[in-house]
This record gives C-alpha cells, structure tokens and sequence, in this order.
C-alpha cells in the first residue's frame, strides 16, 4: 500500500498526470465515449501498475476518467479489475 501512494506523489507522474489530462482535454473519455461532457478528475492505468509496471508512464495505457468512472474500474475492497477494467483491457492493445 505504501509504495503504491508514494507511486503517485513523484514529479514524473505529476507531470505526466497532468499532460494526460491536458491531451484529454480535461474530460471524462469513458463518458465522452456515451455522448457526455464530464470533467476528468483521475489519470487511470488501463494495465494495472501492479501487474504491468512497464506500462506505468506509457501514454496509450493512461486515460483521464471521472471519479464514478474511475470507480467502475475498480473494486475498491478486493482492489481487483471490475468487468468494466477488464473490457477497457480487452480493448487496449499495447503497441508493438
């Protein structure tokens, strides 16, 4: 857990959150996706950090979500990929 927080506190992914958001456009692409105008508030890994750490800063694994969104990818108690996460994987083929 420890790590996982100072993961998120370092000048690299402060910088790289914020150009996400920026190429983003400041909106939520999950409900961007559905026809909706939402702001984005999170940076999310499609490829969890845990499993892909390579994958951490790499542009086409980020995508900029709100926090209900954010929160469907997520079970916040096991931590584990929701049936949404898991689509957004299936749909996001890593370059190369």
């Amino acid at each position: 857990m420890e790590a996982g927080s100072k993961r998120y506190k370092n000048k690299r992914w402060k910088k790289k959150r914020e150009s996400i958001l920026k190429r983003d456009k400041y909106m939520c692409q999950m409900s961007k996706r559905y026809g909706k105008r939402v702001d984005a508030t999170t940076v999310h890994h499609i490829y969890p950090v845990e499993e892909h750490p390579e994958y951490q800063y790499c542009d086409w694994n980020l995508i900029s979500l709100s926090e209900k969104w954010h929160n469907k990818m997520h079970d916040r108690v096991t931590r584990k990929l929701t049936e949404a996460g898991e689509e957004l994987i299936r749909r996001t083929i890593p370059p190369g």
